[in-house]
C-alpha cells in the first residue's frame, strides 16, 4: 500500500494553481507570453511558499512541446518528466549538500552541451546561499554569460547571504508568506476533493499554525486527518496541536478586563491541566484581543476571521479601545520574555499578572463628565474639563472655551471637586495658608514647585492670578515653565489659572506670614538663580556659546549644594 502525502499530491502543476503568489506569477506569465525570458531568476522566501514549485512550472513552460508558453500542456514528455522528477534537461542541485567548488565546476562542465529532450537546459539550484565563496566565483562567469539554451533558477530562504555579484545578475522575486484565508481556502478545496469531513474553524486553526507555509499546512492537514480518523474537527485539531479551547481564552480575557485576578488564575490552572502549549495560548489571547479591537471598528470585518463573532462583539462593547491596545502590547512584549522564563507556565502567568497590574482604573467619573451639559458655570466647567481635555491644549485656549460657554442654569449639576481636597478659588489663594495648601495639591515637584513656594499671590482678576516674585527669581519663570505650571494646575485640579507677575509698583517682598517651607523654598530659588547667573556669565561658557552657536537649557543647571 502506497500513500502519497498531500503536500506532494497537491503540488501545483501550473501557474493558475499557485496559492498566494500572484505578484510573482504575473511577472513570470508576462515574460513567457512576450518571449522575453531572462537567463537567471532568483526565488527567495520562507519555507513552503512555492519557490521550487514555481521553478518547476517555469521549467515546464520553457520546454513544453507546444512551445514556450505560460500554459504548458502537462501531457508531453517534458511536462510529465518535470512532474515526475526525471526530466533529463532539468538539473536540480541541492546546494546544501554540494558546497565544494569541485562540485560546482563538475556541474558547469556540461553547460556548453545542448539539451537532450527539451529546448532549454534548466539548472535549478536550491538553497543557493549554502554554496562556498569559491563555488560562487566558479558560478559567476557562467551565470553572467550562459549559452542561449541555458537558464538558471536559483532558490533560497536567505538571500542576504548571497554575494551582490550574484544578485546583480539575477531577476529577483521575493515570495511572501501566504495569508491565513488563502491557506484555509486551499485546505478546504483539497478536503472536498479528498471527500473528508471538516469544520471551517479547524482549517483556520491549521492555517494559522502553518505560519504562512502552504507545505506546512498540508503536512498538518495530513496529521489531523490521521489524528481525527478522517473527520477534521476544531476540538480534535486543538488537542493535536496542544492548543486550548477558545472559550477558556475568552473567559481568561474577560476576567482580566474585570480585574478579577483570582478567576483569571483559575483559568490558567485549567489551561495547565489540559497540558496546553502556553505560547499557543498567548497567541490565541492576542488573536482574540485583535479581533475584539477590529470588531469595535466594524463588526463585519471580523466575521471572516473569528469563530465566536457574537462573543467578540459583546466583549468589545464593554471595553474601551485604549485598554485593548494596552493588553495587546503587554501580551506581545510578553512573548519576548518566554525564552527567559524558568518555565512556560511562569512566563504565561507573568503576562496575565502584568495585564492585571496595568489594567486602568474604572473611569466612572469620566462618563459623568462627558454627560455634563456645556452650559454649566465656569468653575464647574473647568473642573470637568480636566478629565476630558486634550493634554497638549494651551491654558489660554481652555479659558476661552469656558468663557464662550452658554449661560449657566441653576438646575445644572456641579461636578464634585477632586478627592485630594477642595480646590480653592483664585480669590482664596490670596491668603498665605491657602496658597501653601494649594501648592501641595498641585503635585508639582522640582523647580516648578520651588517657584510657586517663592511666589506671593496679590490679586485675582477673573482667571488671572497676579503674584509677587522677587526680581532675582523672575528669570526662572520663563514662558515654558509658566505654561507648564498653568497646564498642570488645569489638568490635575481643573483650575483655570493664568499667572501674571506683579509690576514693579506692587510690593514684591515675601509677607511676614510666610511658612518655614516657603522660606526654605525661597532661599533655594535664590541659590538656583545665583548658580544660573554665575554659569551664564562664565567666560568659558560664553566662548562655547559663541563658537558653536549653543543655547543654555535653564533646567539643566544645578547648584553644587
Amino acid at each position: 500500500m502506497s500513500y502519497l502525502a498531500l503536500a506532494r499530491k497537491w503540488r501545483p502543476k501550473n501557474f493558475s494553481e499557485v496559492v498566494g503568489q500572484a505578484h510573482v506569477v504575473s511577472a513570470l506569465v508576462n515574460a513567457l507570453d512576450s518571449q522575453k525570458v531572462h537567463h537567471a531568476f532568483l526565488f527567495s522566501g520562507t519555507r513552503g511558499v512555492g519557490k521550487t514549485t514555481l521553478a518547476r512550472i517555469f521549467a515546464k513552460a520553457l520546454n513544453c512541446k507546444n512551445g514556450v508558453s505560460a500554459n504548458p500542456c502537462g501531457e508531453c514528455v517534458a511536462c510529465l518528466g518535470v512532474d515526475q522528477g526525471n526530466f533529463i534537461d532539468l538539473i536540480e542541485v541541492d546546494a546544501a549538500s554540494r558546497t565544494r567548488v569541485d562540485d560546482t565546476r563538475e556541474l558547469l562542465d556540461n553547460v556548453q552541451y545542448t539539451p537532450t529532450q527539451g529546448s532549454h537546459k534548466i539548472y535549478l539550484i536550491d538553497e543557493v546561499h549554502m554554496l562556498s565563496t569559491h563555488s560562487f566565483n566558479a558560478l559567476l562567469k557562467t551565470l553572467e554569460e550562459p549559452p542561449e539554451h541555458v537558464k538558471f533558477l536559483l532558490a533560497t530562504t536567505n538571500p542576504q547571504k548571497l554575494p551582490t555579484t550574484i544578485l546583480s545578475r539575477c531577476i529577483q522575486f521575493n515570495l511572501k508568506a501566504v495569508g491565513i484565508d488563502d491557506i484555509s481556502a486551499q485546505l478546504e478545496k483539497i478536503l472536498i476533493a479528498e471527500k473528508v469531513d471538516y469544520e471551517m474553524p479547524a482549517l483556520k486553526i491549521l492555517a494559522r499554525s502553518a505560519n504562512g507555509s502552504v507545505r506546512d499546512a498540508l503536512s498538518l492537514l495530513d496529521q489531523s486527518i490521521a489524528f481525527t480518523r478522517g473527520n477534521v474537527l476544531s476540538d480534535e485539531v486543538r488537542s493535536m496541536l496542544g492548543m486550548i479551547d477558545t472559550k477558556y481564552i475568552a473567559n481568561l480575557l474577560e476576567n482580566i478586563l474585570k480585574g478579577d485576578a483570582q478567576s483569571a488564575l483559575q483559568v490558567v490552572e485549567v489551561i495547565a491541566q489540559r497540558a496546553a502549549d502556553y505560547k499557543s495560548a498567548l497567541d490565541d489571547l492576542l488573536v482574540l484581543i485583535h479581533n475584539i479591537a477590529l470588531a469595535q471598528l466594524s463588526a463585519s470585518a471580523v466575521e471572516s476571521k473569528a469563530i465566536e463573532v457574537a462573543e467578540i462583539v459583546r466583549i468589545g462593547q464593554s471595553t474601551d479601545a485604549e485598554t485593548l491596545q494596552l493588553m495587546y502590547q503587554i501580551g506581545a512584549m510578553g512573548k519576548k520574555d518566554f525564552d527567559y522564563a524558568p518555565d512556560p507556565r511562569t512566563g504565561f502567568e507573568m503576562v496575565v499578572m502584568r495585564m492585571l497590574a496595568f489594567l486602568p482604573e474604572p473611569q466612572d467619573a469620566a462618563s459623568a463628565v462627558q454627560s455634563t451639559p456645556r452650559n454649566v458655570d465656569s468653575a464647574a466647567q473647568a473642573r470637568s474639563q480636566n478629565l476630558t481635555a486634550a493634554p497638549n491644549s494651551k491654558v489660554e485656549n481652555r479659558a476661552g472655551e469656558i468663557a464662550q460657554a452658554a449661560p449657566k442654569k441653576a438646575a445644572d449639576a456641579v461636578i464634585d471637586p477632586p478627592q485630594i481636597g477642595r480646590v480653592p478659588t483664585l480669590s482664596e489663594l490670596i491668603h498665605p495658608q491657602c496658597w501653601s495648601e494649594f501648592i501641595g495639591q498641585t503635585g508639582l515637584t522640582g523647580m516648578s514647585k520651588e517657584i510657586l513656594m517663592n511666589m506671593s499671590p496679590r490679586e485675582a482678576r477673573g482667571d488671572t492670578l497676579i503674584v509677587a516674585l522677587e526680581p532675582s527669581s523672575r528669570s526662572l519663570l520663563n514662558p515654558a515653565r509658566k505654561q507648564k505650571i498653568e497646564q498642570h494646575c488645569y489638568e490635575r485640579l481643573g483650575l483655570t489659572l493664568i499667572l501674571e507677575v506683579a509690576t514693579a509698583d506692587m510690593p514684591a517682598s515675601v509677607p511676614d506670614t510666610e511658612s518655614p517651607q516657603q522660606k526654605l523654598g525661597r532661599e533655594k530659588v535664590e541659590l538656583e538663580n545665583q548658580t544660573e547667573k554665575a554659569f551664564t556669565e562664565d567666560p568659558n561658557v560664553k566662548e562655547i556659546i559663541e563658537l558653536f552657536d549653543a543655547k543654555i537649557v535653564p533646567d539643566s543647571i544645578q547648584s553644587g549644594s
